[in-house]
């Protein structure tokens, strides 16, 4: 099964079962839940390493699912809908968390878990996240959205409830600032 079917059997399999949570099927949102849990996980230890605040925001969203489940409106795929409510809640718990700082500065390096292989590949690996975390959130955001997680730019701006020039913008700046930043980076 090629990677296109799969996101399309994917989405199938979140559809029926956010139809069944709409009616208020409890093992349907449980199934729904464990599928998202670990992908939300991850996306938010990119952005803030405190874990209590990563399980309340996942709830927050999963609660938003479980309570709005009838709002989405089958114009997107579903996982494309749970990260747009993920991301806004992210955004609200942080500037409600550090107001001055908007804590959105972590150290990507240290949240990522890297397989152990060569050597090489494993310092490669670090430097692109060490430069990553010296970009200002957005532009990190849709980097991740793309080369991460594989979203397209306008599912990216779906998400981040803004226009497809934005996110594609919001690509270009930061490909060339990592470009910029990791010569230097190198050089450490």
């Amino acid at each position: 099964m090629d990677e296109r079917t799969s996101s399309t059997s994917r989405n199938d399999t979140d559809r029926a079962l956010l139809a069944r949570v709409v009616v208020s099927d409890r093992d349907a949102f449980r199934e729904l839940y464990l599928a998202y849990h670990r992908r939300l996980s991850r996306f938010l230890l990119r952005l803030t390493r405190r874990h209590d605040l990563i399980e309340e925001i996942i709830n927050d969203t999963l609660w938003i699912v479980w309570k709005q489940a009838q709002a989405f409106r089958n114009e997107s795929q579903v996982s494309t809908w749970i990260m747009g409510i993920a991301y806004r809640r992210t955004l609200k718990a942080l500037r409600d968390r550090d107001p001055a700082s908007q804590a959105y500065a972590v150290d990507i390096a240290d949240t990522v878990q890297i397989a152990p292989d060569a050597q090489g590949e494993q310092e490669t690996r670090q430097w692109i996240l060490q430069g990553l975390g010296h970009l200002p959130l957005e532009q990190r955001l849709v980097l991740e959205f793309a080369y991460d997680m594989g979203y397209s730019c306008e599912e990216i701006a779906e998400i981040m409830d803004c226009p497809v020039n934005t996110i594609k913008t919001r690509l270009f700046h930061a490909r060339r600032k990592l470009r910029d930043i990791l010569p230097d980076l190198a050089g450490a």
